[in-house]
This record gives C-alpha cells, structure tokens and sequence, in this order.
C-alpha cells in the first residue's frame, strides 16, 4: 500500500520504493516507522531509534497492527 494511503500516527513497516531527502537519514527495506503525517513529498516518521526521517509518500508500506507490534 502506497503510504499516501496510510492513516496518520500508524507503525508502519517499509517495503520498497525507499526515497529520502538528501539530508534525511537512510531508511531501509523492512524498517519499522512510526509514521505521523504527509508533509509535501515526504513523511514526517520517527524510526525505532526515535529519530525523526522522511519517506517519500509514495513509498510502499504495510500498516503494523497493534497485535502484531
């Protein structure tokens, strides 16, 4: 599912068409992401480290769902 698609404030885990920024952090296939909103292009997310990244909006994602986490 692109994550344009994807509710706000939802774990997400990455699939593929990984795109950042340049100055963004490198985000990888099967990375968890707390994904908050939609800013532009890019996502506003925070990865398991806490920090915040940018993934493009057209990325491919899949919703983790609280039972799984």
């Amino acid at each position: 599912m692109k994550l344009f698609n994807i509710p706000e404030n939802s774990k997400i885990i990455v699939k593929g068409n990984i795109e950042t920024p340049p100055a963004s952090i490198p985000i990888q296939k099967e990375d968890i992401l707390q994904f908050y909103h939609i800013d532009g292009m890019y996502s506003y997310c925070k990865n398991t480290d806490g920090e915040v990244v940018h993934l493009a909006a057209w990325a491919d994602v899949d919703v983790i769902k609280e039972d799984e986490k």
